[in-house]
C-alpha cells in the first residue's frame, strides 16, 4: 500500500477539544478513527481517547497483516468501544456517560469499509466528485420526520458511543479504491461551516497536507468565535503505479508483525479484558486522565 495522510485539530470557542483522531497501519492494512466528545455530558474528551484507543488495539490484534472480516471487524471494535465507555462511567460511580461519536475506515487490498455511528462524517472523493459520505444519525437526515420537528431540535443525534442505550451504526460495502481517490473524516465543528462544494473543490486541487489546513482554517473563520472544534484527517490514495512519483507513507517494506500508530493505547486497554479489576480500571482512568490533562496543558500554552 501507499498513501498521503493528514491530520488536524484545532479548538474552536470552546474551554476543550473533546475531538480525537488518529490513523494505524500494518503492511496490508491501515485504520483512520475519528471521534468526537459530545459536549452536555462528562468528560466527553475521554470517551473520545477511549474509542480510538480500542479501535486501535483491536486493529493491531486482528490486522495479520490483513484483518479476516473488515466489516465485521469494525462494528465488533466499535461495541466493545461502547462497553468499555460504560465499564469507565460504572467504575467511577457516575450519573450521566461520557459519550462521543465515531467514524472509522479500514483501507486493505484496494477497497475501503467504514463504520459510523453519531454525526462525525466520512467524505469519498474522486476527481473532485462525490462519490459517498456518511449520513448523519440525527433527526435533521431523518427526511419526513425531520419536517415535523422544531428547527432547534433537528440537529439533535439520536445515537452515540457511551450512551445507555446500544448505539445505532451503519456499516459500508467494500469499494474499489482508484488512483486519487481521497477520503476524508471529520468532526461536525468542520462540515458544519463549510459547503459540501467548498469542500469538494478544496480536496480536488490541492494534496491532503495542504486541503486539510485550508479547510480547517475555513471552518473556525466561518463559523466565528462560536465555532465548534475543528477535527479532519484525509488519505489519498496511490496505486502501484505512482508508487516512484508521488510522495506518502509505503508499507511494502513493513513485515508482517510490524505495527505502526498515531494512537496511543496504555495500559490495561491494550489487553481488551472484558472484565477488568478495580485497581487495572483507576489506573486505565488515570492514565486516560492525565494524558488529556498534557493535552489541555499544551493547547493553552498555544
Amino acid at each position: 500500500m501507499r498513501f498521503s495522510v493528514f491530520q488536524l485539530s484545532r479548538r474552536g470557542g470552546r474551554a476543550l477539544n473533546e475531538d480525537r483522531m488518529g490513523y494505524c497501519y500494518t503492511r496490508e492494512a491501515v485504520l483512520f478513527v475519528l471521534a468526537d466528545g459530545m459536549g452536555g455530558h462528562p468528560e466527553g474528551e475521554v470517551a473520545a481517547q477511549m474509542a480510538l484507543q480500542v479501535m486501535s488495539v483491536h486493529f493491531q490484534r486482528q490486522a495479520k497483516p490483513v484483518l479476516d472480516d473488515p466489516q465485521e471487524f469494525l462494528v465488533e471494535a466499535l461495541l466493545h468501544a461502547h462497553r468499555q465507555i460504560l465499564r469507565y462511567a460504572s467504575a467511577k460511580g457516575m450519573v450521566d456517560t461520557p459519550r462521543t461519536t465515531l467514524v472509522a475506515a479500514v483501507i486493505q487490498q484496494g477497497r475501503v469499509v467504514w463504520i459510523h455511528c453519531g454525526d462525525s462524517r466520512l467524505y469519498l472523493v474522486r476527481g473532485g466528485e462525490l462519490v459517498a459520505r456518511t449520513r448523519d444519525h440525527s433527526y435533521m437526515e431523518m427526511g419526513e420526520i425531520a419536517a415535523q420537528l422544531k428547527t432547534a431540535n433537528r440537529n439533535v443525534l439520536f445515537t452515540c458511543l457511551g450512551s445507555p442505550s446500544k448505539p445505532i451504526y451503519d456499516v459500508s460495502e467494500p469499494r474499489r479504491l482508484e488512483q486519487g481517490d481521497k477520503l476524508l473524516l471529520c468532526s461536525d465543528g468542520l462540515w458544519g461551516s463549510v459547503d459540501e462544494a467548498q469542500l469538494l473543490r478544496t480536496l480536488h486541487g490541492r494534496g491532503v497536507s495542504h486541503a486539510v489546513p485550508q479547510l480547517v482554517d475555513n471552518a473556525l473563520r466561518n463559523a466565528g468565535d462560536a465555532s465548534d472544534n475543528v477535527t479532519a484527517i484525509a488519505m489519498e490514495w496511490e496505486t502501484p503505479e505512482q508508487f516512484e512519483s508521488t510522495l506518502g507513507i509505503s508499507t511494502q517494506d513493513i513485515q508482517d508483525d510490524v505495527f505502526e500508530s498515531t494512537i496511543q493505547a496504555p495500559g490495561p486497554i491494550d489487553g481488551l479484558e472484558e472484565e477488568l479489576d478495580d485497581a487495572a480500571i483507576e489506573r486505565s482512568i488515570a492514565e486516560i486522565n492525565e494524558a488529556i490533562r498534557r493535552s489541555a496543558a499544551r493547547q493553552l500554552k498555544r
